[in-house]
């Protein structure tokens, strides 16, 4: 006799039961039908790439957390960790084949192999969306536009977008001649809405003398501050003359004209964690649970596809990072999905009437009802208990007595009502109302 398996799953990866699938689903149709109002087209890439491919372009933490393997043509391949770079590698390679500018969406798991916490996992989905072949504030607006608009889709209304312009961080790291260590200092700030300004100075002293701790803190800093004050805050410690144009400034003065500030922030601690960041970068915050961090987060990437062509392809993009933010409204609206699927159960009583069941379910289809046929006979008692299980509304019983009189009995599940006598033809229009 062969050995059991014991089933189990590798940490930090997951099975999906129906119901939270079905709400993953949902949420992804919602985010596919908001992209495509916007022009964005889907694509897709491989899940392995060559590593060289990957490699050194997140940085050396995240080169840490790929999941890399020689394959059986012993070929050093590598899981994609996220959906941005092989977007420049797949933009690099078919560019005769598109045109600029392009706008892309794609919907599909990635992998790394980092710590587990709430809402983080080793196989999740992002959903990324991104403008490539143009260095304009208008598709920086565009690409923040869509984010809040998603938000507002997926029924989120109590969030903030902080926006930040990488740039300006670098800027500032040079004044203070620490630009080489500027990999350490951009990883730290990151961490700050995790670990507080008062440990985030504590390790900032270990880099850097307390001085230049503290003017990085202070350049960082905006709470309570207005966003003119908070651009003013950066000017003054960069020393910019008033006539340099500052790109976060002219994403501001879109955001007041359209009349959406109360869902934005200028935050010059956003730093992003990524390499590639070249400028704009933002991250959401949903209010009424800031301690589970962004849920959707990017910016402008000028130099990624130089890597790959010599072609010079700037884009900018974001990413809702789906098992994140299911996490979250779980949290915040606790309670399961209200589809149900199907909608009606048409129950098994007579071997010989299964053609019919089938004509009767296919013509609820047709008429856009979603139903499903019982494959046995079985007592009625187990029927309804396999219904009540999957959550199915609505019942349809025809036996010997209701197929010779060219009726069914409709059954409503959830009051226990029944009503008799009713026509093929009739059904469909019956069923809507009790669903209504």
């Amino acid at each position: 006799m062969a050995k059991t398996i014991t089933p189990r799953l590798l940490k930090g990866f997951r099975d999906f039961l129906p119901q939270e699938e079905i709400k993953r689903k949902e949420l992804v149709s919602i985010l596919e039908e908001t992209f495509k109002l916007f022009g964005f087209l889907p694509i897709d890439t491989p899940v392995l790439e060559y590593t060289e491919i990957l490699l050194g372009k997140g940085g050396g933490e995240t080169d840490k957390q790929i999941y890399r393997f020689n394959d059986h043509g012993k070929r050093d391949v590598a899981m994609r960790y996220d959906l941005t770079v092989p977007f420049a590698r797949f933009m690099a390679q078919h560019r005769n084949q598109l045109y600029l500018p392009f706008r892309r969406y794609h919907i599909a798991k990635v992998w790394r192999g980092e710590n587990t916490q709430r809402g983080r996992y080793r196989e999740f989905t992002q959903c990324d969306f991104d403008i490539v072949g143009t260095d304009s504030v208008s598709s920086d607006f565009e690409i923040l536009l869509l984010m809040h608009t998603s938000m507002l889709a997926l029924g989120i209304e109590n969030f903030k977008i902080h926006i930040s312009d990488r740039s300006l961080f670098n800027r500032l790291l040079t004044i203070l001649q620490i630009g080489e260590r500027y990999t350490e200092i951009l990883r730290l700030v990151d961490k700050l809405p995790k670990i507080g300004r008062e440990t985030l100075q504590k390790s900032l002293e270990e880099i850097v003398d307390n001085k230049k701790a503290k003017t990085i803190l202070a350049f960082t800093e905006a709470e309570g501050k207005t966003p003119g004050e908070t651009i003013k805050n950066i000017r003054e410690t960069l020393n910019l003359d008033e006539r340099e144009t500052l790109r976060v400034e002219e994403i501001w003065n879109i955001v007041e004209e359209m009349g959406l500030e109360s869902y934005f922030k200028i935050d010059p601690s956003i730093t992003r964690g990524l390499d590639y960041y070249t400028g704009v970068v933002f991250e959401t915050f949903l209010n009424d649970l800031p301690q589970i961090g962004s849920v959707c987060s990017g910016g402008r990437y000028n130099n990624l596809t130089s890597l790959y062509t010599k072609e010079s392809i700037p884009g900018v993009g974001a990413s809702i990072g789906l098992d994140r933010l299911i996490a979250a409204l779980d949290e915040i609206n606790p309670g399961k999905s209200q589809i149900q699927i199907p909608q009606v159960l048409i129950l098994f009583l007579d071997n010989r009437l299964i053609a019919h069941y089938h004509h009767i379910s296919s013509h609820l289809r047709k008429n856009g009802i979603s139903s499903e046929v019982y494959p046995e006979k079985k007592k009625f008692a187990n029927q309804f208990s396999y219904a009540e299980k999957k959550g199915i509304p609505i019942g349809v019983i025809c036996g010997e007595d209701e197929y010779r009189e060219k009726t069914v009995t409709l059954k409503d599940l959830r009051t226990r009502q029944s009503y008799t006598g009713i026509t093929i033809e009739e059904l469909p229009d019956r069923i809507k109302q009790l669903l209504r």
